[in-house]
């Protein structure tokens, strides 16, 4: 194919695929090509990265291949290639029913990508990437696959096993994208806690933060997704004394009855799990607590229902989501428990967490009135610049609305009074 022609790389699901596709990005510009991202206008080249991890993203991905496919066709030129979560699970199916497509690739091929395109593969641009979204904050992919085996979870059957990026490299990553101007470097993973252990024997998630906290334009290190069975607590400790590292901790339970965990297959139990979170509330007493919990699971009565949904009451989570259960192809729980629980009931129960984590919500703002906090302004929106604090993460945490703040650019530290609330968002003034 002829340099320079237009690509447009479209990117679905979660923060790891947008990496993998600002590294392709990168790749290919080096190439010669023109790149944008997520463009509705008409590209040469369309490139989608799928997610294949629940029915909803699923579905997402085919109708964009579809839309986009259409749209090809409608034009009477352009290629269309798709890559992803979504090509790793489900090829054959994808080739047989998507005849229109020019090129199907999985998930960790970029070099396949780039040598479909006429590309050789550029090594020394591994640490390199271009930013699509906000210039501030960036993801830090520190690893590939899990190892984990939670009976609902799709991940180690698309992903792979568990593989750490050497630390070295992660840490002149991180180097690079502070140089471009990057204040908050958000680390990701389908689990941190097991950061290391694969490459150098031992937890190496304390030491990798360590690295990254003496790059010293970094103003916020933020984890992302870690497993409550080995947690390290020497990560509490570091929050103790390091301002740098955001406290937040991002902890996904999935549920707290005994019965249910072990019919998830997860490998911490309700004793150890409300332990290390209560462990976190006296070590971090300021840290927000994320979670994520599962409601329907097989084996899930209204009996372990409800006691979910008493822990939840009792521990008063700073942020929380939900999620309705629904078998996933291939998966432990779909291989060996039938999904007996009406999906009526699912909504129901999840609708009730809801609700409960909204009148938590609104009463933890409610009780910041009057506070300073120390924010990052993300953007301004009409009279307000929109910024967070370091309890909350981009694209899935509450934002604080400021006044009063003109000529204040985006990645720009200020210190806000909190001067009202609701169930999930702050309003605040502008500390001169």
């Amino acid at each position: 194919m002829s340099r320079g022609n237009r690509v447009n790389i479209v990117t679905l699901g979660c923060s790891k695929n947008t990496v993998d596709s600002q590294k392709l990005m990168r790749q290919l510009l080096a190439g010669g090509y023109r790149v944008e991202a997520d463009s509705a206008g008409f590209a040469d080249i369309t490139i989608i990265n799928t997610c294949g991890f629940i029915h909803d993203a699923k579905e997402e991905s085919v109708d964009t291949i579809v839309r986009y496919a259409e749209a090809i066709r409608s034009e009477g030129r352009g290629k269309l290639f798709v890559m992803g979560c979504l090509v790793e699970r489900y090829r054959n199916e994808l080739q047989d029913e998507l005849p229109e497509v020019d090129g199907w690739f999985g998930v960790n091929r970029p070099q396949e990508v780039i040598s479909r395109l006429g590309l050789a593969y550029r090594p020394e641009l591994n640490g390199e990437r271009i930013l699509t979204g906000p210039a501030h904050y960036a993801y830090l992919k520190v690893s590939e696959g899990c190892d984990r085996t939670c009976a609902f979870c799709a991940i180690p059957d698309i992903r792979g096993r568990y593989i750490s990026a050497p630390l070295d490299e992660l840490a002149d990553e991180a180097r690079l994208l502070a140089d471009r101007g990057v204040k908050e470097l958000i680390l990701i993973a389908q689990d941190l806690t097991l950061y290391g252990t694969d490459l150098y024997g031992r937890q190496m998630l304390p030491e990798l933060v360590r690295r990254l906290s003496d790059i010293e334009s970094l103003g916020w290190i933020r984890l992302h997704y870690l497993y409550p069975s080995d947690f390290p607590m020497e990560i509490l400790e570091m929050m103790q004394d390091n301002p740098k590292i955001c406290r937040y901790i991002d902890l996904p339970i999935q549920h707290i009855s005994d019965s249910v965990l072990r019919i998830m297959r997860r490998e911490h139990d309700s004793t150890s799990t409300r332990k290390l979170l209560y462990d976190v509330r006296r070590m971090v007493p300021d840290a927000a607590v994320r979670t994520t919990v599962i409601a329907g699971h097989p084996g899930e009565t209204d009996k372990e229902f409800q006691e979910l949904l008493d822990f939840i009451g009792e521990y008063r989570f700073d942020r929380l989501g939900a999620f309705r259960y629904s078998h996933e192809e291939n998966t432990h729980a779909a291989l060996n428990y039938a999904d007996t629980i009406p999906e009526k009931i699912k909504e129901k129960r999840v609708a009730k967490i809801m609700e409960l984590q909204q009148e938590i919500s609104a009463a933890r703002n409610a009780a910041l009135a009057g506070s300073v906090m120390r924010v990052i302004v993300d953007r301004r929106e009409g009279l307000f610049l929109v910024g967070r604090s370091q309890h909350d993460s981009p694209e899935v945490d509450q934002e604080i609305l400021i006044t009063d703040a003109k000529n204040i650019e985006p990645g720009t530290f200020i210190d806000v009074k909190i001067t009202g609330s609701s169930e999930f968002d702050l309003y605040a003034e502008f500390r001169q």
